[in-house]
Parts: structure tokens; C-alpha cells; sequence
């Protein structure tokens, strides 16, 4: 992530923005430092640092928005409900709008809003900065009677669920909610459930304890137990619910033209699984090295409450049931922030992907002769003296630097240039070690663990990866990237007696792969259910959470694929074997579209830079140039960027965007921009660069890492995905209907690959080798694959509420990852107009409605259902 000091956005965020192989090691802890092998970690907070900041006490004890009953150990952070728990910014009781998909919810101190939008509001143009969300546009808040509760609790979570919990001393609610759930689960004591319509609701079945009515051009129903009615007094429902305390509401995957036949018909099928309260959800990932795939299961478990059918209604976004084995969808579909969401009924479903391969670094096949040797040596040896270039000392910039050395070290070894690589070699060795070592009283280049929060922040943090815990992923993929290069050609240095503990723990903080150890949360980063990571820890913005560079997501699982290798870990290389999978499946869906079937029609762009809850911008958080709104998912090109390849018309589209919005040929980042031009058209990429001259590389790039990339892809072809292999580290490209097979062995032993096509490849020591169309070998690689030794973990958990031992520093009043909520325009607001629907709003409008003034905070067409009120993600009352 680079600087964002302001939001480069239009406006609308503005207002809102497993197994065996395990490596365990032993910590030796103090009372101020705990030391993990050769490495250390400190326990008390580096002079001037900042934890992680929020509402009330939240500091030192974020467990103050949960209930007893909540999940024990590290809280979770970086999900699609984390503003209910990490609370911060302008709502310190309730949360911000939480997009669960297909419904959105937002609690509030009467219960919990419901809406669901099949309309997006757009902004900007196609060829500007521009955005689209389904804002939250509360079409029901459903509650108790009479309640009124102070705040909003976390009473529990699952893998993609969240059990909100209200009381106001006389009544309680707890509502279960959840990714792909259309239904949301209530239990209530201390009065009749109450169900508030924002507007005169139009009922179209009650009967038998179940209420049918539409709203805001949708149709909701309601399933109370058995024996049980329903009222309807003006806008509002209620239900003694014949003295059970439980009900469920649900949102159907209805048009506005569809008939009361069909509506009741709908009922039907979801009233099967109407009380069967959902109670838990769980994914389980394997990855089958014989035939390169990956499969997941996910499954809901449910507690009968009345009778029905076991199971429950399941959403599906296109990312899963694209790959959906076992199952058949319904025919009916929900439209979503992410596109269309197909349904199934039952207690799981599995979905088979094909894991098509990764690469330390692509071949040399095209660079290791003639001029080109001479022009890629050149360059190589031009980086002798500084490898890493590093910008700066925080998290991300030691990161970006160690990164660019590690490119640099492993084509140098490809081409025997022994004094490059080892100079960037022992660039991230001495930098690494530095990090991994906390000497009593150091404040910077230094990991301190936080007890409370379960989470290992680094010191000079960056971006809010202190105070809001975002970007851990971002930062800490680079480091364990560079340490999984250093390993295999140091394997002593990424022992678990050595530092390979740290690296460790740098991967459980971000994205733990171990269940079992609840120092940190589970995969604390990657949503599970939406398929990739979010960026903000906290998540507090009216669009909900956010990711921008997924592709710096994806360097982190491949981060771990790569040391998982190097170090014989097949746990860890199997984790990001599934997270590079999914995510990689997601990003193709959700950030390039390249079937051209899940953003709205009419937004304009086939790219989008951000993916928030409610929708995607393209726009950045730190520039509005198109190069850097295009480039930021795209770097850092490594050989775990490929999938970018997998879709080579769609790689020629978004850069002919990219020209085309920015009116000519890019400036800036021109290098990223060129290598990701090289997946889709390699020849047009190498013209550009050749003809290119001086430029100033991207901050964690090289010019010689440009060259390499480019010129070897023009040897190689497109990215072929239809054939995978029995080894991680193994790729196929196609140029002309030709294919090369590409492997890397990194240990001391010959090995063979078997593609899933038939063909096998013979892979010396240490060799990285391309055969078929073009052939090449070289490397020298060959300290991967050792087995660390195990050690037996700490057992206890860490305790949740003990302040560190150095009192927090005071948190600032502006943080630079956070667009401000509430700033107020500086100059004077026009005269107001009367709201009305189906008019067109710019931003900055001011209208009244009933008696109370509102400004626009976003462009858009006012829609039925979209009153300033019900609808803060558009309006904002002045």
C-alpha cells in the first residue's frame, strides 16, 4: 500500500471509508522481551509507539464490545462485521452498515436494520475516477417492543457469522447473521418481537405465524414458531410468538414484478429451513498435490428450533459457484456488491479449484544469451551496491525494499552472477535479523506482541498498521517473501533454532493457518466466505470494509507457499496453496471482472481499484493517476502474480482502459504497467520498454527485474491455466499453441514432474527448468525442503484484559488511513429543495425532508426507499 495521506476518491467513502508439519516453536518470555529461537519479540511497547486505538477503553481492552459469551482468545479484526467489535470513529455504541451479502445490516439501539439493494448508486464517469455501491438503505429494523438498549455487543462469532446481542436491562435480542445467509435468526426476552418498516409495508400473506410484505420494491418474510400471529399496526409488525422467543426474517430473491403466487411460493421453500437457527459456520480446505487442486467445504451448522428440513438457505457469490461440485443452484439469484449470488439448500457445499502453479521467479529462457545476457547482466550488476533501494524504515518500506532485493537475488542466481545475488542476499539477512532481534530498550526495527489483541505489530508502523491493525498482510508478506528466497540458499539462517520461529509468527499474525493456537485469530486478514483479504482492521466506514491491493494480498500467499517449500512445512505451503487459490479466483471476479458479468452495467470501467462492502471505486487511497489507480493491483509482479495471466483479453482491456481514461500512455508506475501488459500481450510490452529509455521505476521495482519479466514472458507465451502439476512451484505457458512446462526444484534431490496433461519434467538440484516449446535450465537453489524441528507451543492463553506494561500513548485526532466522517464543507450551502424521488443529486446538494435539512455525499438518482433518513450513506443531515 503506498502513502495514502487522503482518499482519492469521489466523495461517497469519504463519508462512510491443519494439520502435521506444523512448525512450533518455543518462546522463552520475560518481562519484557520473549525470544523465539535466535529471534526475539518484545512485550512492552517500544517508547512513542501506538497500539491499536478506538472507542473507550478498547486500547488495552478490546474484548469491551464482546459478551462473556464470545469465542475465548485473540479477537478477530479485518472482517466484514469488525466495526461491530472494534469500534471506533463516529459510532461508539452500535457499528457501521455491515455488508454480509446479499443483505446489509446496521444495528441500532431499537434492534437491527435489514436492506437489500438491487439498485447501484454511481459516480463519476467512465474515463474519471469512479464509484458504485449498493448503499445500505434501511428497509426494516427488526427488534423488540420497546426496545431501546445503549449499545451493541458481540455475543459470538463463526467463520463468516456474527451473533450481535442487545439489552436495555428489561428486554434482550440476539440476531445471528452471516455471508451468504438471506436469513437472519433472532432470540428475544421481555416483550412481543417487533418488526418497524421504514414506510407503509405492503403485506401479501399472513398466516400461520409467517407474514409476508414487501418494501422498497422488495419482499421480506418473517417466521415466527408455531401457533404464533402476526399484527400490523400502520408500519409495524408484531408477534407474541405464542410465548417461544424466537423468529427468523428473511429477504427473497424477488423482482419487483413478481406475483403474490410466486412470492408465496418462495416463502415456502425458505420456511423448510425457517427455524433451523444458524449456530455456526466452517471451512475446510485440502489440497491434493497429485492432481494440483484445491477443495473447499464450507458448512453451516444449524439447532432445530420448530420442526422443517435440516439445513439452510446458502447464497453462493460467483467465485464459489463458478467452481461448485456436488450441488445444483436454484434458479433464482440475488444481486449483489459482487454480482449475482446463486442459491442452494442444505447443511454445505465444496467447491474444486485448480491451484495452477507458482514460480520463485520466472526462467531465464528468454535473457540468458546474446544481447539480451548482456542487457540484463548490465543492469544486474548495476544494483551491486543497493539491491533493496530502501524508502524508508516502517513495515511496508523495509518490505517493499526487502522484496526488490529478493527479485534481484533470485534472477542473479538464475544467471550465475553469484556477487549480485549474494549482495542481495545478505541485504536481507542483515535487515531480517535486525527486525527478528528485540534488544532491551529498542524502539525501532522491532516486533512487539501484543497480549490483548493477540497480534504482532511491527515498530515504525505504517498506514495505521499500529492504531487501526491494517495492512499486516500487505507488510508482512514482503518480509516472509524475502526470508523463503534467503532460505533457499541459507537454510540454517530459517530454522526454527534460528529465525524461522519469527517468520513464523509474522504469518500467524496476519493470517494464522493454525486453529489451534489462539494467540491470534484465525486467518485474521482473509474473509473466508468472500474469498479475499480485508485491508482495515476496523472496518468503521458506511461502505463497510475495503481492500485495494490485492495483489499485495496474493504476494502474501504466495509468501507462504514459497516458504512452506523452502522450509518443509507443508502446513504453511498448503494454507497459502488455498488462500493464493481462492483469492486469485476472487481478484479475477471481483477486481477485473474479466467476464464482464459482475459490475453494474452501467458504471462504465472494467476495473476496480477498491473493493468495499457496498461496492468498488476506481479511485485510490493515495493518488488519482491512473497508472497508480490501474498499477496498485498489480505489484509486486512476482512469480505468484501470474493468475493475472490466466485471462489475457482481460489483461489487454484493463490497460487499453488505463490509456484511454488517462489519454495516452502511462507516466508514472510505467514498469508495473508494462509487465502486467507483458501476461496478456508480451510483445507490445517489450516495444514499450525498449523504446522507453530513462524512466523512474515504481519504489519496489527494479529496472532489471522490468527487462527480465518482459523479455522471458516474450519467450514463454500467455499464462496457460487449463494444465496444472504434482508440484507447487510449477507453471504452463502457450506462445503460438505451443506449451513450456516450467518447474523449480529448490532442495538438494533430483525430482520429477508430473503435469496434469500427461507430461513430465526432470528437475535436477537447485534448478529452475523450462522445456517443450522453449527450453532452459539454470539456478543454484538448492537449501529448500528442509524439515524444521518441532517444539512444543505455548498452551495458555494469553490474557485478554491485562494492560502492557508501557500505558498507550494518546491516539492522534486524525489518522491518515481514515478519510474523516463528519468535516463539513467550507464554503456556504446552496438553498435547499425539497427531496424527491427519482431526481438527479450531485454531491454537496442540500435538500429538506420533513422539516430537516440534508446534504448529498454522494452523486446519485434518488430513488423509492432511498429517503435521506434511511439512507446515510447518500445523505447527511446539516
Amino acid at each position: 500500500m503506498h502513502p495514502r495521506s487522503r482518499l482519492v476518491t469521489l466523495g461517497f467513502v469519504a463519508a462512510l471509508a491443519v494439520g502435521s508439519g506444523v512448525l512450533a516453536v518455543t518462546l522463552t518470555s520475560t518481562a519484557q522481551a520473549a525470544t523465539v529461537g535466535a529471534g526475539s519479540y518484545t512485550e512492552t511497547l517500544p517508547a512513542g509507539a501506538k497500539l491499536p486505538a478506538g472507542c473507550g477503553t478498547i486500547s488495552t481492552n478490546p474484548r469491551q464490545f464482546v459478551t462473556a459469551n464470545a469465542p475465548a482468545g485473540a479477537v478477530p479484526t479485518n472482517d466484514w462485521w469488525s466495526s461491530l467489535l472494534f469500534k471506533k470513529g463516529d459510532d461508539c455504541n452500535f457499528s457501521q452498515a455491515l455488508f454480509a451479502g446479499p443483505a446489509s445490516y446496521r444495528p441500532i439501539a431499537g434492534g437491527l436494520g435489514l436492506s437489500y439493494q438491487t439498485d447501484a448508486a454511481i459516480s463519476g464517469s467512465a474515463t474519471g475516477l469512479g464509484e458504485y455501491h449498493y448503499p445500505y438503505a434501511q428497509h426494516v429494523v427488526v427488534g423488540v417492543a420497546g426496545l431501546n438498549a445503549p449499545r451493541a455487543l458481540v455475543d459470538g462469532w463463526s467463520d463468516w457469522t456474527v451473533t450481535p446481542s442487545w439489552s436495555d436491562g428489561t428486554r434482550t435480542m440476539k440476531a445471528t447473521i452471516g455471508h451468504g445467509l438471506p436469513t437472519s435468526f433472532y432470540r428475544i426476552t421481555g416483550g412481543d418481537a417487533q418488526l418497524s418498516i421504514t414506510g407503509p409495508p405492503s403485506v401479501w400473506q399472513n398466516t400461520g405465524g409467517r407474514i409476508g410484505f414487501s418494501i422498497g420494491g422488495h419482499d421480506y418474510v418473517a417466521y415466527g414458531p408455531a401457533g404464533s400471529s402476526w399484527t400490523q399496526s400502520g408500519n409495524t409488525l408484531r408477534s407474541g410468538l405464542n410465548g417461544q422467543g424466537y423468529f427468523s426474517v428473511s429477504v427473497l430473491p424477488t423482482l419487483s414484478s413478481a406475483s403474490t403466487a410466486d412470492k408465496i411460493a418462495l416463502a415456502d421453500t425458505f420456511g423448510q429451513f425457517a427455524h433451523n437457527h444458524v449456530t455456526g459456520t466452517r471451512m475446510q480446505y485440502s489440497y491434493n498435490a497429485a492432481n494440483g487442486t484445491v477443495t473447499t467445504t464450507y458448512r453451516v451448522t444449524t439447532q432445530n428450533l420448530g420442526g422443517g428440513t435440516p439445513g439452510a438457505v446458502i447464497a453462493l457469490y460467483p467465485h464459489q459457484w463458478r467452481y461448485l461440485t456436488g450441488s445444483a443452484p436454484l434458479s433464482r439469484t440475488y444481486v449483489s456488491p459482487r454480482g449475482a449470488m446463486k442459491i442452494l439448500t442444505g447443511e454445505q457445499f465444496q467447491t474444486t479449484m485448480r491451484y495452477s502453479g507458482v514460480l520463485p521467479e520466472l526462467p531465464a529462457a528468454g535473457d540468458s544469451s546474446g544481447a539480451d545476457l548482456a542487457q540484463i547482466t548490465t543492469l544486474l550488476n548495476n544494483e551491486l551496491n543497493n539491491p533493496a533501494d530502501f524508502r524508508g524504515n516502517d513495515t511496508y518500506w523495509t518490505g517493499k525494499g526487502l522484496g526488490r532485493a529478493a527479485r534481484i537475488a533470485e534472477i542473479a542466481d538464475q544467471l550465475n552472477l553469484t556477487g549480485v545475488r549474494d549482495s542481495a542476499l545478505n541485504v536481507i539477512r542483515t535487515r531480517l535479523t535486525d527486525w527478528f532481534t528485540a534488544s532491551p530498550g529498542k524502539t525501532q526495527r522491532v516486533f512487539y506482541y501484543d497480549r490483548n489483541w493477540g497480534t504482532l505489530i511491527g515498530y515504525p508502523a505504517s498506514y495505521a498498521s499500529d492504531e487501526d491493525l491494517n495492512d499486516h498482510h500487505f507488510h508482512y508478506g514482503y518480509f516472509v517473501a524475502a526470508a523463503a528466497t534467503l532460505a533457499k540458499f541459507d537454510p540454517a539462517w530459517a530454522t526454527g533454532s534460528r529465525y524461522g520461529g519469527m517468520v513464523d509468527l509474522l504469518i500467524r499474525d496476519a493470517n494464522n493457518y493454525d486453529r489451534s493456537d489462539t494467540r491470534f485469530p484465525y486467518l485474521r486478514d482473509f474473509d473466508i466466505y468472500a474469498g479475499h483479504d480485508w485491508a482495515s482492521g476496523h472496518g468503521a466506514f458506511g461502505a463497510g470494509n475495503n481492500q485495494e491491493s490485492s495483489s499485495e494480498g496474493q504476494n502474501f500467499a504466495n509468501a507462504l507457499i514459497q516458504w512452506g517449500q523452502a522450509t518443509g512445512n507443508t502446513a504453511i505451503r498448503d494454507a497459502g496453496i488455498w488462500l493464493h487459490t481462492t483469492q486469485a479466483a476472487a481478484i479475477n471476479e471481483y477486481w477485473f471482472d474479466v467476464r464482464n458479468e459482475n459490475f453494474p452495467s452501467n458504471w462504465g470501467h472494467n476495473y476496480t481499484a477498491i473493493v468495499w462492502g457496498s461496492g468498488g471505486a476506481y479511485a485510490t487511497w493515495f493518488s488519482g493517476e491512473h497508472e497508480m489507480v490501474v498499477g496498485i493491483n498489480m505489484l509486486p509482479m512476482t512469480g505468484g502474480q501470474l493468475y493475472l495471466g490466466e485471462y489475457p483479453a482481460a489483461v489487454r482491456n484493463t490497460y487499453a482502459e488505463m490509456v484511454r481514461n488517462k489519454g495516452g500512455e502511462p507516466v508514472a508506475w510505467r514498469d508495473m504497467l508494462w509487465q502486467y501488459l507483458a501476461l496478456g500481450d508480451p510483445d507490445a510490452a517489450m516495444a514499450k520498454w525498449r523504446a522507453a529509455g530513462s524512466y523512474t521505476p515504481e519504489e519496489g521495482e527494479s529496472r532489471a527485474h522490468t527487462f527480465h519479466w518482459i523479455r522471458n514472458l516474450q519467450a514463454l507465451g500467455q499464462v496457460d491455466a487449463s494444465v496444472g502439476a504434482n508440484h507447487p512451484l510449477a507453471k504452463v505457458f502457450s506462445r503460438n499453441g505451443a506449451r513450456t512446462y516450467v518447474a523449480s526444484n529448490i532442495t538438494n534431490t533430483a525430482l520429477t514432474v508430473t503435469f496434469t496433461d500427461g507430461r513430465t519434467l526432470s528437475v535436477p538440484a537447485g534448478k529452475t527448468v523450462a522445456s517443450g516449446a522453449t527450453n532452459w535450465s539454470g539456478g543454484n537453489a538448492s537449501g529448500g525442503g528442509t524439515v524444521p524441528p518441532a517444539t512444543t507451543p505455548p498452551t495458555t492463553t494469553p490474557p485478554t484484559t491485562t494492560p502492557p506494561t508501557t500505558p498507550p500513548t494518546t491516539p492522534p485526532t486524525t489518522r491518515p488511513t481514515t478519510p474523516p466522517a463528519t468535516t463539513p464543507p467550507t464554503t456556504t450551502p446552496p438553498g435547499a429543495t425539497t427531496w424527491a424521488p427519482n431526481t438527479s443529486y450531485a454531491t454537496g446538494a442540500v435538500v429538506t425532508y420533513n422539516g430537516t435539512r440534508y446534504r448529498c455525499i454522494q452523486a446519485h438518482t434518488s430513488l423509492v426507499g432511498w429517503e435521506p433518513p434511511v439512507v446515510p450513506a447518500l445523505w447527511g443531515a446539516i
